[in-house]
């Protein structure tokens, strides 16, 4: 049997895989590592938050996460990780954020093959080399135009965002949030654009489709996200999606 090293981040090699099953609702707390990642759910939908926003992870995605990048993983169904791991000397032409990338059939192949090798593969054999070309592709790689959402740190945004992670389909305005908890919409404006970047409508319409990703990615009919997302109708839901997205919600699953 091969011998594992009890710590990955300690394995005497500049690229470690792992392959790890998560089960729904399953959470990893904020954490970060020397290493810098690729994380790829070859099955589900992950969700990862950084102290600068979040992204919500559909299959045909990766994650990129640069060393020492302060991070949570949330799985809310079952997925299968693949996670690629990279001592820093290696990532100096690789993004210095957390970011979406896309993973072609080829790099996703290379990573489920790196996957199934010993952790301490023989140095400069075959399996050293395929991690090579897996770095290479890595360097290659396209960055995917995938929203994320940025978190206000003003607590009383934060206590709208609260609300909305939970229910998305609240169709209160920015007024009627103003009367909530005692700001006026003109402050409310202000803080907004100065947090988000975003107006209200946009930072709220980010939320809608970042939840409606993993009901989407289980199944879930068009019609009832759309519903539980506040549209009135799937038609104007569809239309935001890809507008946001670029693609239909049916062609975005199916990597078209």
């Amino acid at each position: 049997m091969d011998p594992q090293p009890m710590n990955i981040m300690d394995t005497p090699r500049p690229v470690v895989a792992l392959a790890t099953e998560y089960s729904p609702g399953e959470i990893l707390e904020f954490h970060n590592h020397p290493r810098a990642q690729l994380l790829y759910a070859s099955l589900g939908v992950m969700t990862v938050e950084t102290h600068k926003g979040i992204w919500v992870v559909p299959p045909h995605r990766g994650v990129w996460i640069p060393p020492y990048m302060v991070h949570k993983l949330t799985v809310s169904h079952h997925i299968s990780m693949r996670s690629l791991y990279f001592q820093p000397e290696l990532c100096g032409n690789t993004p210095q954020e957390c970011c979406v990338v896309s993973v072609s059939p080829l790099l996703k192949e290379l990573i489920l093959e790196a996957s199934q090798m010993p952790r301490l593969y023989p140095r400069n054999g075959p399996e050293e080399r395929l991690l090579m070309v897996v770095m290479d592709r890595i360097r290659q790689m396209d960055l995917t135009p995938l929203m994320n959402l940025p978190i206000p740190r003003d607590h009383r945004l934060k206590a709208i965002y609260q609300h909305l992670d939970e229910n998305p389909g609240d169709k209160r305005t920015l007024e009627e949030w103003g009367d909530t908890i005692g700001l006026t919409r003109r402050t409310l404006t202000r803080l907004f654009l100065s947090e988000t970047s975003m107006t209200f409508g946009q930072w709220k319409q980010h939320i809608r489709i970042l939840k409606s990703l993993p009901l989407l990615a289980e199944n879930e009919q068009v019609t009832t996200v759309a519903m539980e997302m506040g549209y009135d109708n799937p038609s104007a839901f569809i239309s935001v999606f890809k507008k946001a997205l670029g693609k239909t919600p049916s062609k975005y699953f199916a990597g078209e």
